[in-house]
């Protein structure tokens, strides 16, 4: 199977069309050594017998004159090449993103250990030949997790091989430019002898791929000269002391480094910390000494988001240490890392450990990891870890805690009073936690305060301390901060009823994290685009991310998660007039306490619907407590809303101060849903034209929204109310949802690439791009990209 090249085979598909009316040519496929050039040709050649195939390094005369030939002729050729196009028409293998590769790797070795995979995807490169070699030279014990991953490709890889015969063929000028770029992955290429740097082609290539099979075959008589060289010519600082130490095996540079790498550190650069501290190690030999200029390179890795990284370099620490608190502070790194892609009830208790190991000598870091584990146990939907995570914290609660330790203490404390229903307690500590945010610098302050806000329901100022966490992690290089604080930018303009900044922000959720490997993440987006769409009526875009999520949350125990995806399910399931479905999903399933509070009014809609009172007012009750103690306006609205679908006699007050509230707060798209059921309880009272009034706004709000779905519901109560002009009008303006699909298309990417990046199946994107091309009166791809423009 063909992974990561669904363009280049539409282009391949394009050339045999136009073939087979007799506008034949030519197409070049470009691409490195390994990149699947060889694969592709093969699978073309299985589905087309009469396509003429050539592989080659470069092309020649002759070749570029035939493919200049066959053009407006019956024949289609196609050539792979490493080397230039010459203008002919071409498409380039480009390397595979993360998520393609661990798909590939996961073909190769199925069951392959997610920590292992990522591993090797992170030295492959997208490289698809070296996947194929590096899956192959696994071990029983690198599969048992016991050996460290490969750190090159293996002794006899085929790659290797021809990097080696043409690093030998070279002048030894150009050899000597290699072996520079092998030893210091950040040199400028321009600066070097241009003649041999073209000399030497691909082996001039940074990459950890190449560098570390150079950095063995190259000679070692060539890479100390490369040293020698840059110890001398660099400016002063961290890379001219490295090259430095190698030279002279001056032990006592490590501190050099070490100032160095505390300094990229302040200035956010982690990835230049990592590097320096990791370098620093490797010249130290006291292994107590070692093991902790490790652990902080491991940590710089996990910050910048490259947990794959610092999981390696954490296995080569643990080995040299048995310090209490330097065992304690690498339980806090890998704890943060499980976090992201692990299982959240290993990463809770680790954490919990590590908090244990560190509140003698480190208590800063201490509470740090008792917030971290709170989050896991949150994930996890555990509520006895989190109550346990939640006590220690006071245990160790002090009267003089500083800013900084007191918000975290804080929100534990605020959290686990909110999910017990004890809104006189969680209130005062989570305003506190919002106000102390303000006094503490760094993203993690502004997102517990940017919880804190959402559980109050000040949605406006969750979002603002939301966005400034997002923006504080980028600028300090706090990566692995990122999809966190997306997390709830994205829920707070949920709240908002800010549907289009909510999407833009999940779906920018879901790539960053997965672009750092941050699993448990991409689920908590998934769910959250899932809700978004099933809250709009998309119930087919709504299924496709939950299917997407479900093996997810399956294996890692992501309650959290699950429990947004089962109420992206209920709401998917009242669209679709299946309130007992809805009803069976919400209140049956396990989940997590808080967001099944948040999901009452839908279990109250199911319950009134299914004929269920009493259950509905079971419900209810949680949900109206925490809005009556936190005083949203907009949940306020809600539960007025419940109160009219259960009341009679008080039904049309509560519905009115819904829709009063709904008004004050701005939730457009809710005060649409309320005026729906709302028209439909006056049309059955035999009040058609107090019906038609609300069902007239509604129409017009669920319009705006492009939700198509809800549109028809409310037509087809006004005309059940006796309104014959509820017919169809044309609204041509797309939905958010469309709008990304619409702008993908234009910029040429396949259905299926488009699919893959937004999360969805391909036949949920045909039907989309079915109704934007209705939308917008156009025909084609073309037509929509010129129309874009």
């Amino acid at each position: 199977m063909l992974r990561g090249r669904e363009r280049q085979r539409v282009a391949v598909d394009a050339l045999v069309d136009r073939a087979r009316v007799g506008r034949g040519g030519v197409l070049v496929v470009r691409g490195e050594a390994g990149s699947g050039k060889t694969a592709l040709l093969d699978a073309v050649r299985q589905t087309y017998d009469a396509l003429l195939c050539v592989d080659v390094r470069e092309l020649d005369d002759d070749l570029v004159q035939l493919a200049r030939d066959v053009v407006g002729t019956r024949a289609a050729l196609l050539i792979a090449t490493e080397g230039e196009a010459y203008g002919l028409p071409s498409v380039t293998l480009d390397p595979l993103d993360p998520a393609t590769s661990l798909r590939v790797l996961h073909d190769l070795v199925p069951g392959l250990p997610a920590t292992l995979a990522a591993d090797l995807a992170d030295l492959a490169c997208g490289n698809p030949l070296a996947l194929v070699e590096l899956a192959g030279s696994l071990t029983s014990a690198q599969l048992g997790g016991i050996a460290a991953a490969p750190e090159v490709l293996p002794e006899n890889s085929s790659l290797r091989l021809r990097w080696r015969a043409r690093f030998d063929a070279l002048s030894p000028r150009a050899q000597h430019v290699v072996a520079l770029v092998a030893v210091d992955e950040e040199i400028d290429a321009e600066a070097l002898d241009l003649d041999a740097v073209i000399e030497a082609g691909p082996l001039v290539d940074p990459r950890r791929l190449v560098r570390s099979a150079l950095q063995v075959d190259v000679p070692l008589p060539l890479r100390r000269r490369a040293h020698a060289e840059l110890a001398e010519t660099l400016p002063p600082g961290a890379r001219r002391t490295w090259h430095q130490a190698v030279t002279t095996q001056d032990t006592g540079l490590a501190d050099v480094l070490t100032t160095h790498a505390e300094h990229a550190r302040l200035c956010g650069d982690f990835a230049t910390a990592a590097r320096d501290h990791d370098r620093a190690a490797r010249l130290t030999t006291d292994p107590e000494e070692k093991a902790h200029r490790l652990l902080k390179a491991a940590a710089d890795h996990w910050a910048h988001g490259a947990p794959h990284r610092s999981r390696a370099v954490l296995r080569t620490a643990v080995r040299m240490t048995h310090t209490p608190e330097l065992r304690a502070l690498m339980d806090l790194v890998v704890g943060g890392i499980d976090l992201g892609e692990s299982l959240p009830d290993v990463a809770a208790d680790r954490l919990v450990r590590a908090a244990k190991g560190l509140v003698s000598t480190r208590r800063t870091l201490a509470v740090a990891a008792l917030g971290f584990a709170g989050e896991a146990a949150s994930i996890a939907g555990d509520h006895r870890r989190y109550t346990a995570v939640a006590e220690f914290a006071r245990e160790i609660r002090r009267d003089d805690e500083p800013p900084d330790t007191r918000l975290t203490l804080d929100h534990l404390t605020g959290m686990l009073a909110t999910f017990d229903g004890r809104h006189d307690v969680a209130l005062p500590a989570l305003r506190t936690v919002v106000d102390l945010a303000e006094q503490v610098p760094g993203p993690q302050a502004r997102i517990w305060a940017s919880q804190a806000a959402y559980v109050l329901g000040d949605a406006t100022r969750s979002h603002e301390m939301a966005t400034s966490a997002v923006t504080a992690a980028r600028e300090s290089g706090f990566v692995a901060l990122v999809p966190w604080a997306l997390v709830y930018r994205a829920l707070s303009a949920l709240l908002l009823d800010q549907h289009a900044a909510a999407l833009t922000a999940a779906t920018e959720g879901v790539h960053a994290a997965t672009a750092i490997g941050q699993h448990n993440a991409v689920v908590d987006h998934l769910t959250i685009l899932a809700l978004l769409a099933a809250l709009r009526g998309d119930a087919d875009t709504a299924l496709d991310r939950i299917d997407i999520a479900t093996e997810h949350i399956t294996q890692r125990g992501l309650t959290r998660p699950g429990t947004f995806g089962a109420w992206a399910f209920a709401c998917v399931d009242l669209a679709r007039d299946r309130p007992a479905d809805a009803l069976d999903r919400l209140r049956l399933q396990p989940g997590h306490a808080g967001i099944k509070v948040m999901a009452a009014p839908h279990v109250v809609e199911a319950a009134v619907a299914c004929g269920k009172p009493s259950t509905a007012d079971r419900a209810l009750q949680p949900f109206e407590k925490w809005a009556g103690a936190t005083g949203s306006t907009a949940r306020m609205a809600l539960s007025h809303r419940c109160h009219g679908l259960l009341e009679t006699g008080t039904a049309d007050e509560h519905f009115e101060e819904a829709i009063r509230l709904h008004r004050a707060s701005g939730t457009a798209l809710e005060l649409a849903k309320t005026e729906l059921l709302y028209g439909n309880r006056l049309r059955r009272g035999r009040k058609p034209k107090a019906a038609r009034e609300h069902l007239r706004d509604a129409v017009r709000i669920f319009q705006s929204y492009q939700a198509d779905h809800w549109v028809e519901r409310a037509r087809a109560e006004l005309r059940a109310a006796g309104d014959s002009t509820s017919e169809p009008r044309d609204h041509p303006g797309l939905t958010p949802q469309q709008a990304q699909i619409a702008r993908l298309v234009a910029e040429g990417a396949t259905n299926r690439e488009v699919a893959a990046r937004l999360f969805l199946s391909h036949r949920t994107v045909e039907h989309h791009l079915r109704n934007i091309f209705a939308r917008l009166g156009v025909r084609s791809r073309v037509e929509l990209t010129r129309r874009l423009d």
